[in-house]
């Protein structure tokens, strides 16, 4: 009897057997296996040996009749993180399955999460395939909902706390663990008063499976039985796609972050009882807050460049930390957002510019918004400034589901693009992991300013080095070889990614030319949008990404499409 009970046990298993577990007997076929000869090109170097699935394992297959594609992270190879390999496995079969499944061909997405984030070791590769698997997965959800599992030992943190929040359904177990920042690295940022990375309880009272399933943050929560999760998929496959999925209901969420009073102490009781009072009074109204004068030198260059962008136009955002306004690029109506500080913010860990739960759904409000009023009508242009230095890193963010406020603005961007709306991320000053992920990294087009004060990366040096158990020094180092480990916009241009890089602007003291030059940019990237997908493929066919740039992701989404069918 107990053998049968271990053999039953989903956590327990590795991301193979998890994949094969899932599906009905002769029917599992894996694409890109261990002996396809693509693992990471960036591991070497840095003295990491590299694995021949990159930790993640792909497999089509059969469950009840119903054709599934598999996707399991593979917790014990580099703590699940998602580097360029692993990164373009997940995005290219899920961009190859939204193809299947628009011909009319049914295959229903299944992703299986044990998975830390983003791989350090190689960064903003990571940052980009994560934003590339939730276009997919938005892209799909009209046609099949897209199912996720987070079974347990890792669990979904960083941008893959983000993707979780994403899926239609979401299942886990009770061993389960989901939240964007992981207590290690809360605790480096924040101090050990704010979260203590060693005290079990607190962590599974926050963001373990029973208390996400409490307070709305998962769909599903199961004993760790593989019939059981077997049984929880087929019964979503047969409730088909979700109309509003979770990182849509915005009113709800919002309505549910106004019940809370942050300056109260807050436990996982109290947030579970007002999450059942949430469902009983939505309002989608986010009470209105007075704005505060910083003083002209105090701006942050967000607020700086929102202020010149948007020519006096009101300011019409409901909270100090959110800016939002309509205005005019050359003769096309935009939509304006930045997040910017707010040193009266009711959640402190959020009041020098950091995205957290407020930025999160606020700006999902209003891009939301500006696609109602233009269903029938032009699609405005969307402009997200950004200058965001992380996402909120505390205690209350993690109850109260900051992945999830992450999700809401990264859906709300990925749907505008799909709409028909040209979206676009013009990038002043730093560019930081989670926040980036959420306030920008879903726009057709990223358009930075080359300077020294424009950054882009997946985490602080200090926590990168506690995380990889290196110096700061030894990291410094790692970017001579790895540019995707690097800060400096330059070497995150030479990913491919971005659009355009503006030289000779002031990004500190814009004045009407440096405005001039900005806004002919942004009309040009408007026009280029016009006669393009409605995806990121933009983001593999620079010069920069086909000349190195993105060899690897290219190289994997050609042999998927060979293995496909």
């Amino acid at each position: 009897m107990l053998l049968n009970t271990l053999k039953s046990s989903f956590v327990e298993c590795s991301g193979r057997e998890r994949a094969h577990m899932l599906l009905d007997d002769s029917s599992f076929r894996e694409l890109l296996d261990p002996f396809s000869g693509v693992e990471s090109p960036h591991l070497e170097t840095q003295g990491i040996v590299p694995q021949s699935d990159d930790g993640v394992i792909i497999a089509r297959g059969e469950l009840s009749g119903n054709s599934l594609l598999v996707i399991s992270i593979e917790g014990n190879f580099q703590g699940g993180g998602i580097g360029e390999v692993s990164g373009a496995k997940i995005a290219g079969v899920l961009e190859l399955a939204l193809k299947e499944n628009q011909s009319g061909k049914y295959i229903y997405p299944v992703l299986i999460f044990d998975s830390g984030g983003v791989r350090l070791q190689e960064a903003n590769y990571g940052l980009l395939s994560i934003a590339e698997i939730g276009a997919a997965i938005v892209a799909l959800r009209e046609y099949v909902p897209v199912i996720g599992i987070i079974p347990g030992k890792i669990g979904a943190f960083g941008g893959m706390s983000i993707t979780a929040g994403l899926c239609s359904t979401l299942i886990m177990t009770r061993e389960g663990r989901l939240g964007l920042n992981g207590p290690e690295v809360i605790e480096q940022e924040a101090g050990i008063e704010e979260f203590d990375s060693m005290d079990r309880r607190l962590i599974w009272n926050t963001i373990g499976g029973n208390q996400r399933k409490a307070s709305g943050f998962t769909e599903i929560l199961v004993e760790d039985d593989c019939d059981r999760l077997k049984q929880s998929i087929l019964s979503s496959i047969t409730q088909g796609k979700e109309e509003t999925p979770r990182s849509a209901e915005v009113d709800r969420y919002i309505t549910f972050l106004e019940s809370v009073n942050p300056s109260e102490k807050l436990t996982p009781e109290k947030i579970r009882s007002l999450w059942i009072q949430s469902d009983l009074t939505i309002k989608g109204d986010c009470a209105q807050r007075g704005k505060i004068d910083l003083g002209e030198g105090a701006k942050s260059r967000g607020q700086k460049w929102f202020n010149l962008l948007t020519s006096g136009s009101p300011d019409i955002g409901e909270i100090p930390s959110v800016l939002c306004a309509d205005s005019f690029i050359g003769n096309k109506a935009a939509r304006f957002l930045a997040v910017v500080p707010d040193k009266a913010s009711r959640f402190p860990r959020a009041r020098a510019g950091e995205f957290g739960l407020e930025q999160g759904w606020m700006i999902a409000k209003y891009i939301r918004e500006a696609m109602e009023e233009d269903r029938n009508n032009e699609k405005r242009a969307i402009v997200a400034i950004v200058d965001v230095p992380s996402q909120a890193y505390g205690y209350r963010e993690e109850l109260l589901g900051i992945h999830q406020a992450c999700a809401a603005a990264v859906d709300a961007y990925a749907s505008a693009r799909l709409a028909g709306h040209p979206v676009i991320a013009f990038i002043p000053g730093k560019a930081i992991s989670g926040a980036f992920l959420s306030h920008g990294m879903q726009a057709n087009r990223l358009i930075a300013l080359d300077d020294e004060g424009v950054n882009v990366h997946v985490m602080s040096k200090q926590s990168a080095a506690r995380i990889t158990l290196r110096t700061i020094d030894e990291l410094e180092e790692a970017t001579k070889k790895v540019p995707a480990m690097a800060y400096d916009i330059k070497s995150f241009e030479k990913l491919g990614a971005l659009h355009e890089l503006i030289v000779g602007v002031n990004a500190d003291d814009p004045n009407e030319t440096d405005l001039l030059i900005v806004c002919s940019k942004l009309m040009y990237a408007i026009a280029d949008i016009k006669n393009s997908p409605r995806d990121l493929s933009s983001r593999l066919t620079s010069t920069f990404a086909r000349n190195g740039g993105r060899s690897a992701s290219i190289l994997v989404r050609e042999k998927l499409k060979e293995q496909w069918c």
